[in-house]
């Protein structure tokens, strides 16, 4: 099999079902070519249309050997008006198609949703904000899942059910910080057949102060006589410790808005203390879960969701520059951060090297075999 029937019948098979927005009249480039060149090169560390130019015609020849490439390589005028026209709805079904290809998600596995504004997405002259995407990451597999945009991330509420029809879910446990703690996302979790922890704060109300008042009750009694699953972690590196405590309450009978969240099974404390040098920081956050009230399990998905900052919003940052991005026609911003989440979908999965994602893309520009490894793996 020729390297480019090998790239094709891996990622690129699923994108070949895309919609093109163009008309057929003066349509000079195949829309798959232009996909096909904006991966490698955002893989390869291109940030926008004229990189992405720029590298198809330094690879050219090499390209060539698996795209038809018809009319040579398009120029970056061409790669920003097909992206900024390319309905992100079915960029995001074809990516979806993909990402279950590749993914392995079995029971208990947790999944994190969290947004994140693309600062420089803003336009001031047609007075539009920047765009915000809510995303879904998959902690032990280590990938984007799917994304959805909203306008602010106060839509992130109606957003996160879009999000989750989309998703394969099942036996999964879903991760979300107290704005996605409401009846309705709880619901649609559970019909996805998955479970959820969810983060409660005041914008709940009544709910978050009868799950405080439960924990005192039994705090006060130190939990004599009071069902209960309880877990200490210590965890000491970089001059700091951090030790974390998690209690949870099954019995939910005092607990008079139970009936009103699909699936509510156990309740949960966890309290987190911090040491660094001389200087002690503490924090005590509630939870509310669809799962039995195993401690273990439920610190395990607290400490996971931070994942989706650390190892999705922080890279994308850091290593793809991504809030430093002033693309924002139409739908290229939405559309350029999902080509950034196959990226580092792909880089991600490749564990032959411990080298960071940075510096994956600087190999995958300098050395087209390891390139070549990365679409095929």
């Amino acid at each position: 099999m020729s390297q480019g029937q090998v790239l094709d019948a891996s990622i690129l098979m699923h994108f070949a079902s895309l919609e093109d927005p163009r008309d057929n009249r003066g349509k000079e480039h195949l829309l798959l070519d232009i996909i096909t060149i904006s991966i490698c090169a955002v893989l390869s560390g291109a940030e926008g249309w004229e990189d992405i130019a720029e590298y198809g015609s330094a690879k050219q020849e090499w390209l060539s050997t698996f795209l038809p490439l018809p009319n040579g390589i398009p120029c970056a005028d061409t790669f920003a008006r097909v992206f900024a026209r390319l309905d992100p709805q079915q960029l995001q079904k074809c990516f979806g198609s993909w990402v279950k290809a590749i993914s392995n998600l079995v029971a208990g596995d947790n999944v994190g949703i969290d947004g994140k504004t693309l600062r420089h997405s803003y336009d001031k002259s047609k007075d539009e904000a920047a765009i915000h995407l809510v995303s879904a990451w998959a902690c032990r597999n280590r990938l984007v899942l799917g994304q959805c945009q909203v306008k602010n991330k106060s839509n992130e509420i109606s957003a996160i059910p879009e999000l989750l029809k989309v998703l394969a879910l099942s036996g999964c446990i879903v991760t979300i910080d107290a704005m996605g703690c409401q009846k309705e996302i709880a619901t649609a979790i559970v019909e996805q057949q998955a479970d959820y922890v969810l983060a409660l704060k005041g914008n709940q109300g009544s709910l978050f102060e009868d799950v405080q008042w439960l924990f005192n009750q039994a705090q006060s009694v130190e939990f004599a006589g009071i069902t209960h699953d309880f877990i200490r972690t210590v965890d000491k590196g970089h001059g700091r410790i951090e030790i974390r405590q998690c209690w949870t309450l099954s019995d939910l009978t005092y607990l008079t808005q139970k009936p009103l969240w699909a699936g509510l099974q156990s309740v949960a404390m966890v309290h987190s203390e911090r040491r660094i040098g001389g200087s002690v920081s503490t924090e005590t956050r509630y939870f509310i879960s669809s799962r039995p009230g195993n401690a273990s399990e439920i610190a395990q998905a607290v400490r996971d969701h931070w994942q989706i900052e650390n190892s999705l919003h922080w890279v994308l940052d850091v290593s793809f520059r991504e809030d430093s991005c002033r693309i924002r026609s139409g739908y290229a911003a939405q559309n350029m951060a999902l080509l950034r989440h196959i990226a580092l979908n792909l880089l991600g999965q490749d564990k032959s090297t411990g080298r960071s994602i940075a510096a994956k893309r600087k190999r995958a520009g300098w050395d087209q075999a390891y390139l070549v490894k990365i679409l095929t793996q």
